[in-house]
């Protein structure tokens, strides 16, 4: 498997797939595109890109994407079947995702279908989808609940009809980080084959299952901007990508300097506003109200920020409120253009507190200078 170092993680994002399957999310064609030409700018690696199988009109976006000439690979989700398969031919791509349920509660309660009938099924769309060249994903829905040792026929099957990688989805989210590192790894250990990681944020371990996935050996990663996605959304972009690289030391060379960008046009594409406290790109997550952690930071920023936010697009924010100290408030009202004395700061910062406590927020530079006047 490798040290992460060593490896090309891949990042296979599916903003314009899983994103917009977000109860309520439709992406003009218009978005769609600025979408994709900023993830592929930044470079993200590869771009889940709709479900041609759903009709005319999402054929002709995925060929307007094609179109584009972008260096992201662009791949299509497509169930196991040659219609399917065929719609994303005719929409123009050269990869392909095939999805087949293989839990036996899906093979039972959806498919109502045996094993025996998946495993045919596989072979036949699999057959198919090589004879006209395409680069295929297996994808097994439901992964998380199926039978270790199923996957691993499904797997051999793929790979010795060529296959290219085998999609491990944690379809409901119900995994925890240690469990998916054991079951991807259980996989790559009998099936020598490219893995690929597709996790849900039903429990909040979206982030926390893809990492592991990749520290599993996966070299591929489903995420989506602003951990779009079905139910609770998928892994976020920004969060992946930035774990990699503070977390697990392995820097994937995408410009995160865009993501701040990149998340506020997709909440405002989504009509999914990006919330204030948004790990790694809300616009407050820099935000210090502390007296201790602000004087920490006036001293040192490293002192309480993992890393630079102009990395992602953003500024760090000194917050006067409740909780204030001194320092912070002497460091605000000079940018401010009011010199105070320590005496006067502390005088003032008694006045800040008690406004804060009755206007249940923090203090306003307009309400800042007004108290500056005022002594």
């Amino acid at each position: 498997m490798g040290e992460l170092k060593d490896r090309n993680i891949i990042i296979d994002d599916t903003t314009l797939r899983d994103g917009e399957q977000t109860a309520g999310v439709v992406f003009s064609l218009e978005e769609k595109i600025r979408i994709a030409r900023m993830l592929d700018q930044i470079g993200v690696g590869e771009l889940e890109c709709g479900i041609p199988a759903m009709g005319a009109e999402e054929q002709a976006a995925v060929r307007a994407l094609v179109d584009l000439g972008l260096k992201a690979r662009l791949i299509t989700w497509n169930r196991a079947t040659i219609s399917d398969i065929q719609a994303s031919i005719d929409s123009g791509v050269k990869a392909v995702d095939i999805s087949l349920s293989v839990s036996d509660i899906h093979i039972k309660n959806k498919l109502r279908k045996s094993r025996s009938w998946v495993k045919e099924q596989l072979k036949v769309a699999l057959d198919f989808a090589k004879k006209h060249d395409l680069y295929v994903s297996v994808g097994g829905e439901d992964s998380s609940r199926a039978d270790l040792d199923f996957m691993v026929e499904l797997m051999t099957i793929a790979k010795d009809l060529g296959a290219d990688r085998f999609r491990y989805c944690d379809t409901l989210g119900i995994l925890e980080p240690f469990t998916t590192y054991e079951n991807v790894r259980y996989l790559l250990e009998r099936v020598p084959m490219e893995i690929e990681v597709h996790t849900h944020d039903d429990l909040g371990m979206a982030t926390a299952n893809a990492i592991a996935g990749i520290k599993a050996g996966a070299n591929f990663v489903n995420t989506t901007v602003n951990g779009l996605g079905e139910r609770a959304g998928n892994a976020a972009l920004e969060e992946v990508v930035m774990a990699l690289k503070h977390a697990c030391g392995h820097d994937l060379g995408i410009d995160t300097r865009r993501f701040v960008e990149i998340s506020k046009f997709v909440g405002q594409a989504s009509s999914r506003p990006v919330p204030e406290w948004k790990s790694v790109v809300g616009e407050r997550v820099f935000s210090h109200e502390s007296g201790l952690h602000a004087d920490g930071v006036i001293k040192n920023p490293s002192n309480y920020e993992g890393f630079d936010p102009a990395e992602v697009g953003l500024t760090r924010h000194l917050v006067l409120g409740k909780h204030s100290g001194s320092h912070a408030l002497i460091h605000r009202l000079k940018r401010l253009g009011y010199e105070l004395n320590r005496l006067e700061a502390n005088d003032l910062m008694d006045r800040v507190r008690s406004i804060s406590q009755r206007n249940k927020r923090a203090l306003t530079d307009p309400e800042l200078m007004t108290l500056c006047r005022s002594i």
